[in-house]
């Protein structure tokens, strides 16, 4: 039989929005082309991707943080052909893997020390569904508390913590019996904990929507506070984990040791799908306590041989490229030569972040005339402002970024942790021009503004 990836490839180089409309999602392919982002890339390599005219792209969005040190390392792709080429046996499940072991015990190496034991799946929602089960069982308690603003994945478990609206409208009711409370208010904390009836508090170290970082007492707050009511400290890392802020975890930045700690993204290098959860042996030998119950919770392809070996691969390459500091290098340069532009500029608010997690915040002007164009867009659907920002950003530099959450007026930065001097540089031109480009009003980028609004107003009367 002959079959060829190559070969499909080029018969159908121009067919992929056309197969979504039909056959996936058509109003993702509508999102793409109203917003000019229809491009057809033909490969990527590092931080950089190529459309079919050649051009190059430099990728901040990093597949939302998946490829930490950039798309397709050698080391990464060399491993996988060596599992490819060894015919290891694999999910013989009734049996245990080799790399898994090793995986498990390397990322040990990585976690507070109060973490024994891993636990691996498939993605971060999940990891966040096994650390809400596992939460309930050692517990014996229901109740998971969350934040507000928060974003712990999608599916039914997961999205019951999730604290954006715009994900959980009409899928409820939801299965969970959950709380939300404001991110970084230990008052409202200790009145949740109080009762003595929460299992789990899942918090990201900082939150993705937003950026939003906490105070520095905050996080060693929350876990005395939790382990004063009983209560279980669940660090979500699957975005800010692997190196992400600077530190390998950002709960590193605070020194606390969470009973848990759910990651995925960045492990694998982009590759495979895989998730982990890191947890204290005394919650692991709680669930899995008896012969009977060694298969309680599971997935049929987690702990696969292409994920381990991905996972071992990356792990190896944050190391001898020193990627973590790195990351905290690179951050900083962006952070303060944006933040440099904070003086220059009405709209701009502050640019803030830890290692390579950033965010770009936008405010209200003073000037009467800039203050209308802004209230404007804002009337239209809150947070517009940021798509002024990202569009021409990508369609006038070539940069791809994203608009940091729902009714928000941040752009985030996810880059990967191996930006060169040209490309720090190349960021800094290109966001100096697009803001300047917005205290220009009227002007051209005002166009994209009013056809922002209209098309805004006309999905809100559909």
């Amino acid at each position: 039989m002959s079959f060829s990836i190559t070969s499909l490839l080029s018969q159908h180089r121009t067919d992929k929005f056309s197969l979504h409309e039909r056959y996936l999602n058509a109003q993702m392919v509508k999102v793409l082309k109203t917003i000019g982002y229809d491009r057809n890339y033909q490969r990527a390599i590092g931080q950089y991707l190529y459309d079919e005219s050649g051009n190059e792209y430099l990728d901040l969005l990093s597949g939302f943080g998946v490829y930490a040190f950039g798309r397709n390392h050698p080391t990464v792709i060399n491993a996988l052909k060596e599992v490819l080429s060894l015919e290891m046996p694999d999910l013989v499940q009734l049996d245990v893997s080799v790399l898994s072991g090793l995986l498990a015990k390397e990322l040990l190496t990585t976690t507070p020390d109060n973490l024994e034991r891993v636990f691996f799946c498939n993605s971060g929602t999940e990891a966040v569904e096994a650390a809400i089960k596992f939460a309930r069982y050692v517990t014996k308690r229901n109740r998971i508390i969350c934040c507000d603003h928060a974003y712990h994945g999608l599916t039914m478990g997961a999205l019951s913590l999730n604290g954006e609206q715009i994900f959980r409208d009409g899928f409820g009711p939801l299965l969970l019996d959950c709380g939300s409370i404001p991110f970084n208010d230990l008052e409202a904390l200790e009145s949740a904990l109080s009762s003595r009836n929460v299992a789990a508090f899942i918090v990201e170290p900082i939150q993705g929507k937003g950026v939003n970082i906490p105070d520095d007492h905050y996080l060693p707050e929350v876990e005395r506070l939790c382990k004063k009511y009983g209560t279980l400290f669940v660090a979500d890392e699957i975005q800010t984990g692997i190196g992400r802020t600077g530190k390998f975890w950002a709960i590193d930045h605070w020194h606390v040791k969470p009973d848990m700690i759910c990651m995925a993204k960045a492990l694998s290098g982009g590759f495979v799908p895989v998730g982990a959860v890191a947890m204290t042996q005394q919650i692991m030998e709680s669930v899995f306590n008896r012969m009977d119950r060694a298969v309680v919770h599971g997935s049929t392809f987690s702990k696969n041989n292409m994920a381990m070996a991905a996972g071992l691969a990356s792990l190896e390459i944050i190391k001898a490229e020193n990627l973590v500091e790195n990351s905290a290098k690179i951050g900083a340069d962006i952070i303060s030569g944006l933040n440099a532009l904070a003086g220059q500029y009405e709209f701009l608010k502050e640019v803030r972040g830890k290692g390579s997690m950033i965010a770009v915040e936008f405010k209200s002007p003073s000037s009467l005339s800039l203050k209308a164009a802004w209230m404007m867009l804002e009337a239209a659907n809150k947070g517009l402002f940021c798509q002024m920002i990202t569009i021409p950003l990508f369609k006038e530099h070539r940069i791809l970024t994203q608009v940091a959450g729902h009714g928000m007026n941040v752009v985030k930065l996810l880059p990967p942790f191996i930006l060169t001097q040209k490309d720090l540089d190349h960021i800094i031109r290109a966001f100096t021009k697009t803001i300047a480009a917005t205290h220009q009003v009227p002007g051209s980028i005002w166009e994209l503004g009013k056809n922002l609004a209209s098309h805004a107003l006309k999905a809100r009367a559909g």
